[in-house]
């Protein structure tokens, strides 16, 4: 500090007032140099500065240096952070002022004064704080004659906080009259009604209950008509806003007079003198209460015409367009020309309208409405229908595909229509029925559609990009079957537009090859010599800067390529697309095209890949570790980026950087997956980039495709070491992996924001866990278990919400079918995290029950109202994983599981039947003499679903293999406590099953060891049941270990041979006496003793499989 600046800072709070206007006065010209003097002052004498500005509030005669000084007190009392001294004043100086503000207040005339008093005085007052004067000021406000305090009033109350408001409320209601007063005051100033309404909204937030808001529904037509008073002034606009929050926090608020409201809203809307923004708030305000789902499901739709007229009204919106010619061209800038603010609105409109109100409310008043728009003269009328269908069918389609024939007649028509915006947004909407209509879309009506979308790409340039891209969404790569015919036209068109001049047509061009190429698969393999001389041309040739995105597109369409015709064909062609790669590469311009085409290559030739790694990793990383310019405040996908890579920088959208850095994880996840242990290399590497991204906020896509990566990386280490390709210490490294890749997962389901991607982070974290099952110990298993209860916990809340929304009165069917959807990746989370539970158990067995025992709560049986089956299906896999794992101590939890096990397997839903049968097996194979009480209430029930006539339809199959498994366990384990004589002809008769492959195996094991043991009960009387058996075991299909074990299949041999020595030569010659002499041949070679050794053959089972289809058309076969 200089001589003179300690000779002011001494000077300023004397007793002179010269120095203090001097110092003022300065500031408010240049504040630079004195900004520094108030902040030394703040810090070494902040009561004698307040109090200087204080005084001087009230002595000074000038309004402008009285403001100047109202607005530096302002800044010091109630400043962001550090700027801020209030807290540093003494108790005697902070009284001063409260006293100074309140006098002040009362005598000072100056609006802008007063503002800064009111927002000081509002600002400083906490719920603790102890301030007398306070109560008896705000009510001498508020019931003054004096429009300047009652203003004050509303200024002051405006600026507390929520927690002052809620304490201040009950003391302020019984000035209800006054806010009625000034709202019906048409001759106040708008900005003056503007404060009243603010103060009344807050009013309304911040009571402490419904009941409470429910009497001040009186002031709403006084709010109301104060905005309809201002409609024509700026004013309108700040009170709609208010109007928005509180139809956003408590929608309900407006349910009484919700006719009244809506009307007025809409009168300003349709009003053509109002302002437009007014007229977007008016609208924005209807839709805020339609999209209230959680607060105020279903309560628009009640509301009489509502739906009808709401929709017109937005409608109206999509026809301010115009034909602007530039639009024509196929540069993006014009993308939107002739678009007008209204118009984009009013599709944003269109689209959150539909999605709110749903399918089945909207449909049919749509397409009425949409009927007579496509019957217009008016091509905007016809444009906007399309357009409309364009934004209803994204949220509406499972109501709308009833609408399907109507809606592709009129799109398809309108393909023809004479003007070009016509006819482009009826194919921009083909593109959008596409995704939403898929399989229907593509199966039925791939023949009208196909030859429009083909002639379009004849039209003008716009016309054919989106042409091109329709094809890319019109056809499924799960249907080539479709596509293949149409192959010979469609490559043909792209190839014309290959050879545009404009650049954006061959890219839409290539761009559909990418895709056709993928769908088709094999089939492209007929065309590969047509279409690849085109693409290498721009590879090859296209090589100056401005094509450079061009040939990155090329290469990667050939990439797809190569992948859809196999290495073989592709192999010519890969070491020069290889060269291309790396000379983009080293341009240090690599883009997303150049990542998939890395991707493709790579899938394409699998481990062969190997010796590109060195080429295609720098910069693959680089793009990987793009980071955001965090300067940038600006979300918008569109904002540009100014980011390091390689040597240089680049200008990248931000949509793009983030599409970039989720393909780079994408393609990461691939070489771990594809090089397996040869991957070694790059595992630290790649996990260090990966595993920070599993909390990257800016974008979920990244997140979603980092998480894969976990459990590739540890497969690839743990490969490694168990190869002996990585080094000494693999063990410690791969430890240290696994921990750290575990933790980050866990960490990631505390910040993970989206239900959907929590649910794929508990998958991952089970595959890794299974991984690395050997390393795990109680430290991490009791980690893992406080990630659960978080989950659970958080799940359970969202629940709860879900379930509130039920108790609506306006909840209805269609809430009730959003609810249904809203509740599934809630039912995911439980089934990941059972997934999770169940690892433990097989890893830890018994020493996992206190961890169990801490989530009984959550994971016990239960048959509420609130459970869904989903959850109780869950439930019943943990305690079946117990059982079959814990045998010893599950028994503690027999008497609580088989009533409910016994229970859930009468249950409607199938899969809870079927994993309730597994239970009752496990605990008949496991529970002993706890489980004899139950013995018969388990056969009435399985005895029903063997039984049903519609046991073995789709829904149901898993649940009668379940049961039949079951009963193979009661009959191995409990046999001397059944009627065997019933019991086993009816589970023989069962068998053999054929859906659910793992339990197929479990019964033909346990038959072979009942047949091992030679059960009397088994073969029954003089071999009764023994050409079953024997026609099980050679009923087995040659599918190998899709039905049984190569262990069973070598008992079931053995048990054949023994047949051969020990059963009466009779049954076995009426058997034999039905085989071609070909089959008798090979059958006697299975059996012959030179064979003994022989494990069983496809070709054999084959022959053995014919055995049983003769011997089961004898009477002696048919008798069992």
């Amino acid at each position: 500090m200089d001589i003179s600046e300690s000779t002011q800072m001494k000077a300023i709070p004397g007793p002179e007032s010269e120095p203090f206007e001097t110092f003022i006065y300065d500031h408010m010209e240049r504040s630079g140099e004195n900004d520094s003097i108030l902040n030394m002052m703040k810090l070494k004498d902040p009561d004698s500065l307040a109090l200087k500005l204080s005084d001087f509030l009230s002595s000074s005669q000038n309004s402008d240096f009285r403001e100047k000084c109202a607005k530096i007190l302002y800044e010091l009392l109630v400043g962001d952070g550090e700027g801020c001294i209030w807290n540093n004043l003494s108790s005697s100086t902070q009284s001063t002022i409260k006293c100074i503000l309140v006098v002040r207040i009362r005598l000072e005339e100056s609006e802008s004064i007063i503002k800064h008093l009111c927002y000081s005085f509002s600002n400083l007052f906490l719920p603790s704080d102890s301030w007398p004067e306070l109560l008896p000021f705000l009510h001498e406000c508020v019931n003054s004659n004096s429009n300047k305090l009652r203003d004050s009033f509303f200024l002051i109350f405006s600026g507390f906080s929520e927690g002052v408001c809620q304490t201040l409320v009950p003391d302020i209601m019984i000035s209800f009259p006054v806010f009625l007063n000034t709202l019906n005051d048409d001759i106040l100033d708008p900005q003056v009604r503007v404060g009243v309404l603010t103060t009344a909204v807050r009013f309304i937030l911040y009571l402490p209950s419904s009941n409470d808001r429910e009497w001040f529904q009186n002031l709403l037509p006084a709010m109301l008509r104060a905005l309809t008073d201002a409609v024509r002034n700026d004013a309108a606009q700040n009170m709609l806003n208010l109007f928005i929050e509180l139809a956003k926090k408590e929608p309900r608020f407006f349910r009484r007079q919700l006719v009244d409201v809506v009307s007025d809203m809409f009168e300003i809307a349709e009003d053509k003198s109002v302002k437009e923004k007014t007229k977007h708030l008016a609208v924005e305000f209807v839709l805020t209460l339609v999209e209230a789902k959680k607060k105020a499901p279903g309560m628009m739709k009640k509301l009489p015409f509502f739906t009808n007229r709401c929709f017109a009204m937005i409608l109206k919106l999509l026809l301010d367009i115009e034909d602007e010619p530039s639009w024509y061209s196929t540069d993006t800038e014009h993308e939107y020309a002739g678009e007008t603010e209204n118009y984009a609105f009013g599709e944003k409109c269109v689209e959150r309208f539909s999605a709110a109100l749903g399918g089945k409310t909207i449909a049919s008043i749509a397409m009425e409405q949409l009927e007579a728009y496509f019957d217009s003269p008016e091509w905007e009328k016809r444009h906007a229908a399309l357009r409309a269908f364009y934004q209803i069918a994204e949220g509406s389609w499972k109501v709308m595909i009833k609408y399907l024939e109507k809606i592709v007649y009129a799109v398809l028509h309108s393909c023809q229509d004479p003007h070009p915006r016509v006819r482009w947004a009826a194919m921009v909407t083909i593109k959008q029925l596409s995704i939403d209509f898929h399989w229907e879309w593509q199966e039925e009506y791939h023949n009208q559609v196909v030859p429009v979308i083909v002639a379009a790409m004849d039209d003008f340039p716009r016309m054919q990009i989106d042409a091109a891209c329709a094809l890319r969404q019109f056809f499924d790569p799960t249907m080539p079957e479709t596509l293949v015919p149409y192959l010979d036209q469609i490559l043909n068109k792209l190839l014309v537009l290959l050879q545009n001049d404009d650049q954006m047509v061959q890219k839409a061009a290539i761009e559909a090859l990418i895709d056709i190429a993928e769908f088709s698969n094999e089939h492209f393999k007929n065309f590969y010599d047509f279409v690849m001389p085109d693409l290498k041309s721009i590879l090859i040739n296209a090589n100056d800067k401005s094509n450079y995105k061009l040939r990155s597109i090329a290469l990667q369409c050939i990439s797809n390529i190569g992948l859809a015709v196999g290495k073989e064909k592709f192999r010519d062609d890969l070491e020069k697309v290889m060269e291309v790669l790396k000379s983009l590469q080293e341009s240090d311009n690599t883009n997303i095209h150049i990542l998939k085409a890395c991707h493709s290559i790579c899938k394409c030739i699998g481990k062969e890949f190997l010796p590109y790694m060195s080429t295609v990793m720098p910069p693959l990383v680089e793009y990987a570790q793009l980071e955001i310019d965090k300067d940038l405040d600006d979300e918008c996908d569109d904002s540009i980026h100014e980011v390091k890579l390689g040597d240089g920088r680049i200008r990248i959208t931000r949509r793009d950087l983030l599409d970039g850095k989720s393909t780079a994880c994408n393609v990461l996840v691939l070489f771990a997956q594809t090089l397996q242990e040869a991957f070694y290399p790059w595992i630290s590497q790649a996990a260090s980039i990966l595993i920070p991204l599993l909390n990257f906020s800016m974008d979920y896509d990244v997140r979603e495709n980092a998480i894969p990566a976990m459990s590739c990386l540890l497969c690839s280490a743990k490969l490694s070491e168990e190869k002996g390709i990585a080094q000494d210490g693999i063990q410690l490294n791969f430890k240290q992996l696994s921990e750290e890749i575990i933790l980050a997962l866990g960490e990631a389901l505390y910040s993970e924001p989206e239900t959907e991607t929590c649910t794929i982070i508990l998958s991952e974290l089970n595959k890794c866990l299974k991984i690395c099952s050997p390393l795990l110990n109680e430290a991490h298993v009791r980690s893992i278990i406080d990630w659960i209860k978080h989950v659970i916990r958080e799940s359970s809340l969202r629940k709860g919400e879900l379930i509130d929304r039920e108790k609506s009165e306006d909840f209805d069917a269609e809430e009730a079918d959003l609810l249904t959807y809203e509740k599934e990746p809630e039912e995911e989370i439980f089934s990941n995290v059972v997934d999770i539970l169940i690892t433990l158990i097989e890893t830890f067995k018994d020493a996992f029950l206190p961890f169990h025992e801490e989530l009984s709560s959550d994971l016990m049986p239960m048959r509420g109202k609130d459970e869904t089956t989903g959850e109780r299906t869950q439930r019943i896999r943990t305690f079946n994983a117990f059982m079959e794992h814990c045998d010893e101590v599950a028994q503690k939890y027999h008497s609580l599981y088989l009533p409910f096990l016994l229970d859930a397997s009468n249950d409607d839903n199938p899969d809870v039947r079927q994993a309730a049968f597994c239970g009752l097996g496990l605990c008949a194979q496991y529970g002993g003499c706890d489980f004899k009480p139950f013995i018969g209430e388990a056969l009435s029930r399985i005895n029903v679903v063997i039984r049903h006539s519609k046991a073995l339809e789709p829904d149901n199959v898993t649940a009668y293999d379940s049961a039949v498994s079951a009963l193979g366990c009661i009959c191995q384990f409990h046999l001397e406590d059944i009627d065997s004589v019933q019991i086993i002809p009816a589970w023989l008769n069962c068998l053999p099953i054929k859906d659910d492959m793992n339990k197929a195996k479990a019964v033909l094991d346990q038959l072979c060891s009942m047949v091992e043991r030679s059960d009397r009960e088994l073969l029954g009387p003089n071999y009764l049941h023994l050409p079953k058996v024997i026609s099980v075991f050679t009923e087995v299909p040659c599918a190998g270990d899709d039905v049984v074990t190569e262990e069973t299949a070598n008992r079931i041999i053995h048990l054949l041979r023994q047949f051969k020595e020990t059963i009466p030569p009779a049954i076995l010659a009426s058997a034999r006496a039905l085989l071609l002499p070909q089959q008798e041949m090979e059958l006697e070679s299975i059996l012959s003793p030179e064979q003994e050794d022989v494990k069983i053959s496809a070709r054999a089972m084959k022959l053995v499989y014919g055995l049983v289809t003769c011997c089961n058309q004898t009477s002696c076969w048919s008798n069992v």
